[in-house]
C-alpha cells in the first residue's frame, strides 16, 4: 500500500501548488488532523486522526486498504511531522512526500537568518528543557512549539539558565492571513498564551557552557558521588559517543557521564541506573537543566535493574562492579565499555577483566594546586584505575 503525504501551508488550499492540489483531488480517502482537513475543500471522505494515533494506525490503513490514501500534514511532513512516523513505520518505498514550505523556513525568512547559522529544536510533545542543550552566547534557535503556552515556558527556562536577556520572537500562524508576531526578553516575558500554531525564534544572550566532554563539576547538582571532570573526559573519550547510540550509565551517581554522552548529539540516548532514589531524582534534575530531558533514569541496583533494558552500544560502570559480567554480556559487538575502580577490591576485578578480555588498563592520578601555608602545594585526589574495552 503506497501512501502520499501532502504538506499543507497555513493558508490552506490557496497556498498549495497545482501538483499538490492534484494529489489531493485524486485521493479516495483523506487522513489528517482536523485543522488540515478543514483547509482542503474537496469532496472526498475525510478521516481525522484518533487519539492516541500510533496504536490505531495499522487498523485505520487496513480498513481503507485498496483505496488511494492521501495524508495531510502541516508544511514539511518530515519536520517533526506525520511523514517521519509513516516512513519509519511503513518504509520509504511505501510513502511519497509532497512538502510545502516548512515553518522553519518561513521563520528564518521573517528573521533574516540563514540555515547554516540557525539550530532547530523541537519541543513538540517533548520537554521544553531540550532547548538548554543548544544555549550558547549569540546562538540563533528556532523552537518548534507544542502549544500556545510554550513561549512562556521557554522564557522561564531561559531565565533560569542565565539567559534572561535573550530575545524571543513568537511567530504565529506563519504564512496565513492571521500571521502575528510577538516579541520580548525572556526575563520580562508577560505575554498571555497565544495561538497554538507558533514557532519561537530565540536570539541567545547568556553564559557559555562547553560542548566538549568535561563540564565543570559544579555544572551538576551532586552530593560528592560524581565522576570528576578530568576522569569523565577520559572515560567519554574512550566511550566514543556516536550519533544515535545508546549508553548505559551504571551506578550513575549524579548522572554526569550519561548526561555528557547525551549532550554530544541530539540523537544520542542514555539510561542512568542508580540504586538511590534521592540520587535518581537528582539525575533527573541535572538532565533537565543541561538540556537532555529524554535521558531515562532507572532506580534500582544492578545487575537486577539491567534486566530488559535495550541493548547498549556503550556502557560506563562508575559504581560497584558487581554487574560487570552482565554489562559485558549485554554489550553489542563493537560496543565500548569503560569501568572505574578506586578500591583494591574493585581494582582487582578490573585487573581480572583485563587478563581475560584484553583492552586497556590505566591508572589516573589527578592533583590540584592548593594553598599550603604561605605557599602552594599539590593536593592529590584518589587514584582511579580505568579499564576500557571494545567487544
Amino acid at each position: 500500500m503506497r501512501i502520499v503525504v501532502v504538506g499543507v501551508p497555513a493558508d490552506g488550499w490557496a497556498g498549495l501548488a497545482e501538483s499538490a492540489r492534484a494529489e489531493i483531488a485524486a485521493a479516495e480517502v483523506l487522513f489528517g488532523g482536523r485543522r488540515q482537513l478543514a483547509l482542503v475543500p474537496v469532496d472526498v471522505p475525510k478521516v481525522p486522526w484518533p487519539s492516541p494515533l500510533l496504536p490505531a494506525l495499522d487498523d485505520l490503513f487496513a480498513e481503507h486498504g485498496g483505496r488511494r490514501i492521501v495524508v495531510l500534514a502541516s508544511g514539511d511532513p518530515l519536520l517533526s511531522g506525520i511523514g517521519t512516523t509513516l516512513v519509519r513505520r511503513l518504509g520509504a518505498d511505501q510513502v511519497r512526500i509532497v512538502p510545502a514550505v516548512s515553518s522553519v523556513a518561513l521563520a528564518r525568512a521573517r528573521m533574516g537568518w540563514s540555515a547554516e547559522e540557525t539550530e532547530v529544536v523541537s519541543v513538540v510533545g517533548r520537554s521544553v528543557h531540550r532547548v538548554s542543550r543548544a544555549l550558547a552566547p549569540g546562538a540563533r534557535l528556532v523552537v518548534l512549539s507544542s502549544d500556545g503556552d510554550t513561549p512562556a515556558q521557554l522564557a522561564a527556562v531561559l531565565a533560569a539558565r542565565g539567559f534572561g536577556e535573550s530575545k524571543l520572537t513568537v511567530l504565529e500562524q506563519l504564512g496565513s492571513p492571521a500571521e502575528r508576531r510577538v516579541e520580548g526578553r525572556a526575563r520580562e516575558w508577560s505575554h498571555p498564551a497565544g495561538d497554538p500554531l507558533n514557532v519561537v525564534a530565540v536570539e541567545c544572550a547568556g553564559p557559555s557552557l562547553p560542548t566538549l566532554p568535561g563540564l565543570p563539576d559544579d555544572a551538576f547538582e551532586h552530593d560528592g558521588q560524581i565522576t570528576k571532570r578530568d576522569l569523565r573526559a577520559s572515560a567519554l573519550a574512550r566511550l566514543a559517543p556516536v550519533a544515535g547510540e545508546l549508553l548505559w550509565d551504571v551506578g550513575a551517581g549524579a548522572g554526569s557521564v550519561g548526561i555528557e554522552w547525551s549532550r554530544a548529539h541530539p540523537a544520542n540516548r542514555a539510561i542512568a541506573v542508580e540504586r538511590s532514589a534521592e540520587r535518581a531524582a537528582r539525575i533527573r534534575r541535572n538532565a533537565d537543566r543541561l538540556g537532555v530531558p529524554e535521558l531515562r533514569v532507572v532506580t534500582g541496583a544492578a545487575p537486577g535493574a539491567l534486566a530488559d533494558l535495550p541493548t547498549p552500544d556503550a556502557v560506563f560502570a562508575g559504581g560497584g562492579l558487581g554487574a560487570l559480567d552482565v554489562c559485558l554480556e549485554a554489550l553489542r559487538s563493537g560496543g565500548r565499555l569503560v569501568a572505574h575502580a578506586v578500591t583494591l577490591e574493585s581494582e582487582q576485578a578490573l585487573a581480572t577483566a583485563y587478563r581475560r578480555h584484553g583492552g586497556e588498563l590505566v591508572r589516573i592520578a589527578v592533583e590540584h594546586a592548593a594553598p599550603l601555608g604561605g605557599f602552594t602545594g599539590w593536593t592529590p585526589a584518589r587514584t582511579v584505575t580505568q579499564w576500557s574495552f571494545v567487544k
